[in-house]
């Protein structure tokens, strides 16, 4: 009788513990609920694709987290993180001591200059002498907001649009007279149909750390270290194991993790 109720123990005890695993919540990864190709985007069936989800997807595979995309508006991804909407925020956020006031970062997982467009038949640069007098499209809540407030105050009027996508659209419709935006982010676009007949690159803007940040990081909540951790060990395995590379070959031409310069 001893040996059956030891086994009966035992088995309960297995049990107990398969359902603690089983339990275990997912790990919510916010990105923003907009496309921005080619980091983040919905397809036609409403999956999201794009390297960043790749890259994501590949840190937690690493780990094993169980991790699930969620679409969050980006004006309100801070909130949604810090109130436990989500538990990661992997949208091309870049790291920046204003943002470390609130949340903490993993380490940088990719870096690409901030540039200028605006449309092919004008010709300027990415200074503020060359944006005197104009009007500059640029993203609610991001680092290109704050950069052309501090940097473009001779511009005629800045213009903030919930999203990327809104931006450029005005681009292209002659509303604004310039957009300021990752460099990668603005490349897409100019690729697309719309893009080519109405816009050109102007060039890079001066670096500013300060606002700009060394790059991108994923966001976790300040309490949250070993998640933290977590993160970080599985982007230093896929740097090292080739998985990096091999998500960025898809969709670049060059070294996307970059110097320490800016991002979004």
């Amino acid at each position: 009788m001893k040996t059956v109720l030891k086994t009966f123990a035992a088995a309960l005890l297995l049990g107990v513990a398969a359902m603690g695993v089983a339990k275990a919540d997912p790990v919510k990864i916010g990105v923003a609920a907009e496309p921005y190709p080619p980091f983040t985007s919905p397809d036609a069936s409403g999956k999201w694709v794009g390297w960043e989800i790749e890259f994501i997807d590949a840190v937690c595979a690493e780990q094993k987290l169980d991790c699930v995309i969620t679409p969050v508006a980006w004006d309100g991804i801070i909130p949604a993180l810090t109130t436990k909407k989500i538990d990661v925020i992997a949208s091309s956020m870049s790291i920046t001591d204003e943002r470390k006031k609130t949340i903490d970062f993993s380490d940088k997982y990719y870096n690409t200059p901030t540039a200028i467009i605006g449309p092919k038949d004008q010709k300027f640069g990415a200074s503020p002498e060359d944006l005197k007098g104009k009007i500059i499209g640029v993203q609610v809540s991001t680092v290109h907001a704050d950069y052309v407030k501090k940097h473009f105050t001779e511009a005629a009027e800045i213009k903030e649009y919930q999203t990327q996508d809104e931006a450029n659209q005005d681009l292209a419709a002659g509303r604004v007279d310039a957009v300021q935006a990752d460099s990668i982010a603005l490349d897409a676009f100019l690729k697309s149909d719309q893009g080519k007949q109405c816009c050109d690159m102007k060039g890079t803007v001066a670096p500013d750390l300060a606002i700009l940040g060394p790059g991108v990081g994923a966001g976790v909540r300040k309490e949250d270290t070993e998640l933290k951790e977590k993160i970080n060990a599985g982007i230093k395995a896929i740097r090292a194991n080739g998985k990096y590379d091999e998500i960025s070959k898809k969709y670049f031409d060059f070294d996307i993790y970059g110097a320490d310069t800016q991002s979004n």
